[in-house]
């Protein structure tokens, strides 16, 4: 496809997940050839004709990322919702990141990707590697869609910030910190201790 990777992490950093960018040589790429990409056995998403490629999920995230789903989806099959891991989510055209896990609308379970109109709840779990892009970016993208809720997860301290859209923008609702939880009513009515969501130690 005559694909140009550029790093965006530091070689020198121990910590360093190999976060690149990936540019077609001529031209940004289209949606239509980043879903030719098809599986992978890394995280690629489209931003604005660039791919961002991240690894594999650490063993902490997945972890923390399985008890959210679990705790989800009662909650969500009772309000006629349904939480996924790891879809994509069009924010808009040729711009898909995929989220650590959502809670959506009724959606067509054979397509490729999810609008993000049906998408009420947004989550991630920050990675080390790429933290200013959930906590800065992604914010900011899912923002812009009018995703109405975000859920922002830290798997070091467990802290949970969650946040709610207010006119274009996310202001923060509610936050919780292990042994302190935080109680959703919107979308799902659910209580998330943090402490219950960390791995063991």
């Amino acid at each position: 496809m005559g694909l140009v990777f550029m790093r965006q992490s530091d070689p020198d950093d121990p910590g360093d997940a190999m976060t690149s960018t990936i540019f077609k040589e001529d031209r940004p790429l289209t949606e239509a050839e980043f879903l030719a990409i098809g599986e992978t056995p890394e995280r690629i998403e489209l931003f604005d004709g660039g791919l961002l490629v991240t690894p594999a999920p650490t063993p902490d995230h997945q972890y923390v990322s399985g008890e959210l789903k679990v705790l989800f989806r009662t909650a969500a099959r009772r309000a006629g919702l349904f939480e996924l891991e790891a879809v994509n989510v069009r924010l808009q055209p040729n711009r898909i990141p995929i989220p650590d896990l959502v809670i959506t609308r009724e959606i067509d379970f054979r397509e490729p990707v999810i609008d993000a109109s049906s998408v009420l709840l947004v989550c991630e779990i920050i990675s080390p590697s790429n933290a200013d892009n959930d906590r800065v970016i992604k914010m900011q993208y899912y923002a812009t869609a009018g995703i109405p809720w975000y859920l922002l997860v830290d798997p070091v301290s467990g802290e949970l910030l969650l946040y709610k859209i207010s006119d274009g923008k996310y202001e923060l609702h509610a936050s919780a910190e292990p042994g302190v939880p935080l109680r959703l009513t919107d979308p799902v009515t659910v209580t998330i201790d943090p402490a219950e969501l960390l791995p063991p130690q």
